[in-house]
């Protein structure tokens, strides 16, 4: 096998390096004090806002970590009985879920049949499924059972909730597909 001086190069000073940082690691010194500092940095002059992870319903607290009103860090919160400063994996993920440049923040629509989808206002997306919950919901609305016994539901739609949605959020969307008649409810952080 022939070894190019680059590569040779490369592989030799990160052999050196991971062995001298092993090597004072062994010694006893410990990272840890730079990797406060590092952090430290990172929040300083932030506004921290407590909150809690949106991702189940344990509710770990978190600290929301605000300069120039852009969040910089998120991290457990020491002080919760729940969590005690520690988040799981997805919950550690939080800032990536609201920095992440990949997130949509358009209103998409594909029309029946069209291979492309377009930009919509929102107004005009929240007014279309208005109308089609409720065009649904009377076409499929059931007041009784035909032993007479009232249950006032439709069987035609079916609300699945995110894992990124809150208690109190998921309390309120609870509230409002009861309130429209349907049955099927669920939540993808319970599933």
């Amino acid at each position: 096998m022939e070894v190019s001086r680059r590569e040779f190069l490369r592989v030799a000073t990160s052999a050196g390096g991971a062995s001298a940082i092993g090597g004072l690691v062994g010694l006893g010194l410990s990272l840890a004090p730079a990797r406060a500092r590092a952090q430290e940095l990172r929040i300083r002059d932030a506004k921290t806002v407590p909150s809690i992870c949106p991702f189940c319903s344990v509710g770990c607290a978190t600290l929301i970590h605000v300069k120039d009103q852009k969040i910089v860090n998120i991290e457990g919160d020491p002080r919760s009985p729940h969590n005690e400063g520690t988040l799981c994996p997805k919950g550690a993920a939080i800032y990536q879920l609201h920095m992440n440049p990949n997130r949509s923040t358009r209103v998409l629509h594909r029309k029946p049949g069209a291979k492309n989808w377009e930009m919509v206002e929102l107004n005009w997306a929240m007014d279309r499924l208005a109308t089609l919950i409720k065009q649904t919901r009377d076409d499929t609305f059931i007041e009784r059972l035909p032993n007479g016994k009232v249950v006032n539901m439709t069987p035609a739609i079916f609300a699945l909730g995110g894992a990124t949605l809150d208690n109190e959020f998921n309390h309120v969307c609870q509230k409002f597909w009861r309130g429209l008649g349907v049955v099927a409810i669920e939540n993808q952080a319970r599933i």
